[in-house]
């Protein structure tokens, strides 16, 4: 969610929070641990977070810090050493009651450039299969928009299907549903939203192309919708404990301003969006394996050019396979793993009605990892990333390639 702040209240707010926090007495501190039940679904990782609490209130305070060195190369030209401070999250959460939770995640991105509430939403449990949420809400379509804090990564890039296919922690004023019922080794969980829309930047942006990600840049979708009609996300999720998890989810609505004034100006068009993420640990090796794949359908006018595509497909599939735990510099049950990312997006799937060839706009990557985990809520991690892209006409690709070494930690 992208609800800009105007910078200087913000960091007003944030230096009040850290002077409040300087004066608590730290014997009034408590670190509430994450979630222990091992049999949870993606959609709980908004509260299987770690946080401090302070006795005798209902509130609890965390968060999380990412940045990293890099260096690329494009077609052999670099920009050379890079230092990048890529987020800084601040979670506030309070227990209004027994069946009353408040939860916020405010982000500060690039240093501060960009500062954005990313969740703030009000939950009401009726029941275990009927809660009520409210206020502003990351939109369930796959798993990484909701599962997506550094420190659970191995990779110090979040996947490129999220990020420039579908808009990555993207969230909309709305109201709905969810609910969850388990019994012995199965669990069964369900969302559904009206939110806050897409809007035309999808087809008139400066990337030029079909591109969900540049809604994320309108801040009036959080105060007013574009078409006037809501935005449904719908997501079904089901797991067993010896197999993994499975979820398939769902988003459309109508993006254009399609009346003005009560005068029809165009037609209704429509964007949707189906996803499936898939999650396992293979059993004695104990190697986690997670992926996510989705498509895109956008309806673009017939007067725009055949660079705007109407269909876009993409995913990416991680293996991480631990190969050491044991106590390593005092630390206990340190963590060494090997990992790697698969990844592939495609920006206008079909052909050229004039010559019937393959539209380009499409890359793949492979990203090999290894990374130290001194505690489960702290990983350094060392990327090196080859990728290819091509154009929209299919010329020879360019070629990317560098190193990344980042650090990623809850406190």
């Amino acid at each position: 969610m992208r609800l800009k702040i105007k910078v200087i209240p913000a960091l007003l707010i944030l230096l009040f929070s850290t002077y409040c926090y300087s004066q608590i007495d730290p014997s009034l501190l408590k670190r509430v641990p994450k979630d222990t039940v091992k049999n949870i679904l993606n959609m709980d990782a908004l509260y299987n977070r770690p946080a401090l609490k302070i006795n005798k209130t209902p509130i609890s305070i965390g968060g999380y810090l990412e940045m990293n060195w890099q260096k690329m190369t494009t077609d052999g030209i670099s920009e050379g050493n890079q230092f990048q401070a890529r987020r800084l999250s601040i979670f506030i959460s309070s227990s209004i009651s027994r069946k009353i939770k408040f939860l916020s995640e405010i982000e500060f991105e690039d240093g501060g450039k960009e500062i954005s509430i990313e969740f703030a939403s009000v939950d009401v449990e009726f029941d275990p299969l009927i809660n009520l949420r409210a206020g502003i809400i990351l939109n369930p379509i796959g798993s990484f928009n909701q599962n997506h804090d550094g420190p659970k990564w191995d990779f110090t890039d979040r996947p490129i299907s999220s990020t420039q296919m579908l808009p990555a922690t993207f969230s909309n004023a709305g109201v709905g549903i969810f609910g969850k019922k388990y019994s012995e080794k199965w669990m069964f969980g369900y969302e559904a939203y009206l939110s806050g829309n897409f809007d035309n930047s999808i087809i008139e942006n400066t990337e030029n192309k079909t591109f969900l990600p540049a809604a994320k840049e309108n801040p009036e979708r959080f105060e007013e919708i574009n078409s006037g009609e809501p935005l449904f996300t719908g997501k079904i999720a089901l797991r067993n404990t010896k197999v993994g998890e499975l979820g398939i989810s769902y988003m459309g609505g109508i993006y254009n301003k399609f009346e003005d004034d009560g005068i029809t100006i165009d037609k209704k068009r429509r964007v949707s969006v189906f996803a499936l993420d898939f999650n396992t640990t293979l059993p004695r090796i104990k190697t986690f394996i997670t992926s996510e794949f989705a498509w895109v359908y956008v309806d673009v006018p017939d007067t725009y050019s055949q660079q705007f595509g109407k269909k876009q497909k993409g995913g990416f599939i991680d293996i991480v396979q631990p190969i050491l735990t044991k106590t390593i510099l005092g630390w206990q049950k340190a963590a060494i793993n090997v990992a790697c990312r698969l990844e592939y997006v495609d920006w206008n799937v079909g052909s050229f009605k004039e010559t019937g060839g393959n539209i380009g706009e499409d890359l793949w990557s492979i990203m090999p990892a290894v990374s130290f985990r001194p505690t489960s809520q702290t990983v350094i991690r060392l990327n090196y990333r080859y990728l290819k892209q091509r154009d929209i006409f299919s010329n020879p690709p360019t070629i990317t390639d560098g190193f990344n070494l980042g650090i990623s930690t809850y406190f």
